[in-house]
């Protein structure tokens, strides 16, 4: 079972842009091997961050429509939220360092 919570076109607003705290969102889809690889890396953020940062998951072929408003054209990509605000991005299977090290430009 996945840490990272699922998040759908319908509730991206409530979940991600209306949050109190920093959110970090892995857009990411079934068939996608890199994808598959940071899994495990994004539930253990999810773990590692709780209380501190929200972490969810977006499948892109079940929610196209948020992926498209935020210009994803590759996946997985990893995008982190600040109040309602893209603070930053990565696109691409990435060591859990990288997910940190994007995480402290809100969380210090």
């Amino acid at each position: 079972m996945s840490s990272a919570k699922a998040v759908t076109d319908s509730d991206f607003n409530k979940e991600v842009l209306e949050a109190t705290l920093p959110v970090l969102v892995d857009f990411w889809a079934s068939w996608c091997g890199p994808c598959q690889v940071m899994g495990p890396v994004i539930d253990t953020v999810a773990t590692d961050y709780e209380g501190k940062v929200k972490v969810l998951k977006m499948n892109v072929d079940e929610n196209p429509a948020t992926p498209s408003k935020y210009g994803i054209r590759g996946i997985p990509t990893v995008i982190l939220f600040h109040k309602g605000e893209i603070v930053d991005r990565i696109v691409g299977a990435q060591p859990k360092g990288s997910i940190d090290t994007l995480l402290k430009k809100v969380i210090g």
